[in-house]
């Protein structure tokens, strides 16, 4: 049984210069922007600490504005989770210590979701991440590049991610529509992740690993070194991020804003 309430941190990676969407945290809905968004999202779970964690000084000096606690960062960081394994070892934290990655461009990301991977991480102590997942209900998301889909075995540990339809249907799909099997549950994975401290910071010193370079799906890392990576039903559907301009709007859309 899964504590209901483990200790846990939260840091939020924020960068500037997203290749399809430059300052990004930046852009505000309704006037707020979205790291203060997320922020505040944050501060609505169990989290006993919540950090900014980014290289940029406009986005520092907006989060002290908002009154969020800032951790500055090396701006060559190629992943959010090197930029957590910096602030890690900058503040000593021990290497038990369970943190989420909440990314700056998840403002719709429902506070109980983050309870729920930190307690999933938590109920599994020899399991050194966590994420979630949701089932699919069409054959579009199924077979959309841009979703990623994971592959679970009967613990719930992954195993595999990837951004084409698995497991293959070899009859369904034999055809070449896409189309939604019966009796086969189709997994969508959430950009949501716990670590242990420690593990993080193994899991950053490893190198990029084939099928990682190949789908552009870091957690693939941990699979290819022989990790273990607990995935939990999420007990809800999140929210859209924002990878682009047109997110913003379904973000919008989303929070009935119009």
């Amino acid at each position: 049984m899964a504590p209901l309430s483990p200790k846990f941190r939260i840091i939020i990676p924020a960068r500037y210069g997203a290749t399809r969407l430059p300052g990004k945290p930046l852009l505000t809905i309704e006037g707020k922007p979205l790291i203060q968004m997320v922020f505040e999202q944050a501060s609505r779970t169990a989290a006993t600490e919540i950090l900014v964690a980014t290289d940029d000084e406009r986005i520092a000096a907006a989060c002290r504005g908002f009154g969020a606690p800032v951790v500055m960062t090396r701006a060559d960081h190629p992943s959010g989770s090197d930029r957590l394994a910096e602030v890690i070892r900058h503040l000593g934290w021990p290497g038990d210590t369970l943190v989420v990655n909440l990314q700056g461009d998840e403002p719709c990301m429902p506070p109980a979701l983050v309870d729920q991977v930190a307690a999933s991480l938590a109920a599994h102590p020899g399991v050194g991440m966590a994420t979630l997942a949701y089932p699919i209900t069409d054959a579009k998301t199924l077979f959309d590049p841009q979703v990623v889909k994971v592959v679970t075995d009967a613990r719930g540990r992954a195993l595999y991610f990837s951004r084409a339809p698995i497991p293959w249907h070899r009859e369904a799909f034999a055809g070449g529509q896409p189309c939604l099997p019966a009796g086969v549950t189709y997994l969508r994975h959430i950009g949501l992740y716990a670590y242990r401290a420690e593990f993080l910071q193994r899991y950053v010193a490893w190198p990029p690993a084939p099928p990682e370079r190949a789908e552009s799906l870091e957690q693939l890392r941990v699979l290819w070194q022989g990790g273990a990576i607990q995935v939990d039903i999420a007990a809800q559907v999140p929210g859209p991020g924002v990878d682009t301009a047109a997110d913003l709007q379904r973000v919008r859309d989303f929070l009935g804003l119009g």
